[in-house]
Order: C-alpha cells, then structure tokens, then sequence
C-alpha cells in the first residue's frame, strides 16, 4: 500500500465496510439523500457500454447503479479501505464488477484505459485534488467522460447539516472533508486541467454540485 493510501486509510478508519448500503436501508435522511444525488447522477450516465472507472467506490452500491444505467461491458471500483473492497466484491455478484484497493492520486492503470470516470461524493476526501483530475484525464479515452460530484459547501451544508450530521450518525466522517469546493471551484479546476465542461448543477437546495466533463 502506498503511503498516500495510508494516511487516506487511517482518515477513514472508522467508516463501516458496509456504509452505504446498511445506512439507505436504515437511515430515512441518508435514503432520501442518496436518491436524489443518484437521480440527478443518473442523467449524466451513457448507456452506450464499455468500461468504466469509479473512484471511491466504498461498498459498491453507487457503483452498481451506475452499471445499471451505464450497460457498462466492466465496471472497476476503487477505495482505501480495504475492507470495504472486500465487502464489495463479496457482496456484489455481477461479474462485471470488480473492486480494487487504489489510490487515485496514482491509478494503476494504462492511459486511455477507460470510456468514463466518475467520482461521486470523494473529491471532498482526497489530499490533492489537481493530481486526481490529472490522473482521471490520463486513464479516459479520448471523447471520454467523467463525472464528479462534490458538496458545494453553502452556507447551508458547511453551516448546518454538516455540523449536525457529524454529531450523531455521522460522527466516523469528522475530520474527513479535507478540501472544498465552494463559489465554483470545482468547475474551475476541471477547466484548468483541460477538460471540456459538459454539465454544471446544483442540487438539493445548492448543497451539491455535479460536473459532467469530456476529454478533447
């Protein structure tokens, strides 16, 4: 494991193998939340197959209904968190899901690997952003897309549904948002990479913002 993965790991430590799928069935907020990022997500996917990249991953449940929407001939979902990559590819049966432990600072694949990239809701947890989107520029084909969604930080997430949510049920994720991407800044720095933005929305009384992007 490298060093980065590491530090990214023990940042992580305290969020659950299975997170995301025992919390939608449990959690009336999180259900809601999850939906509606997904529905938005979810018109932003092409179904026109090949193979896809998710970054952060975690136990697999986005990933899958990206497959679902994708019609994707292979879908690879990396993580951190081991144990959530061996939850994932335990769990999920589809044999066109597989799960790694990556980084996505320094993805281990070769370049124009992937038809599209997407990295839901991780940005917020990475310790250099600009090296990821280099990454993720690198592994697409030419005409690929990616797809990045991220908290907005408005003053009603960063203010008030963040600082609630981290004192009750989601206490693991303290100290885990290390970068943010108020006023814009996320389709900036896409811009800057050399991405062509395709789509820039927000949802969810603005707490979150999603970025279609083509590599030219």
């Amino acid at each position: 494991m490298r060093k980065g993965q590491k530090s990214a790991s023990k940042l992580h430590k305290n969020v659950p193998p299975d997170w995301y799928w025992r919390s939608i069935k449990e959690n009336v907020f999180q259900k809601y939340w999850h939906g509606c990022r997904f529905e938005e997500v979810g018109k932003l996917v092409e179904s026109s197959g090949g193979t896809i990249l998710d970054i952060g991953s975690a136990d697999g449940v986005f990933t899958n209904e990206i497959l679902k929407k994708s019609n994707a001939k292979q879908i690879i979902g990396i993580d951190v968190l081991k144990s959530s990559v061996d939850w994932a590819n335990k769990h999920w049966k589809d044999p066109r899901l597989k799960f790694i432990v990556a980084d996505a600072h320094n993805l281990p694949f070769r370049a124009g690997s992937f038809d599209a990239v997407f990295a839901l809701e991780v940005l917020e947890h990475v310790f250099e952003p600009m090296e990821v989107f280099r990454e993720v520029k690198r592994v697409l084909k030419k005409e690929g897309y990616g797809v990045f969604l991220v908290p907005s930080d408005n003053f009603l997430f960063k203010n008030i549904v963040w600082p609630v949510w981290t004192k009750f049920r989601g206490k693991i994720w303290v100290d885990t948002h290390i970068q943010t991407y108020n006023n814009d800044f996320l389709r900036k720095m896409v811009e800057q990479i050399g991405f062509k933005v395709e789509q820039n929305k927000k949802f969810i009384l603005g707490m979150l913002n999603v970025v279609k992007v083509r590599k030219v």
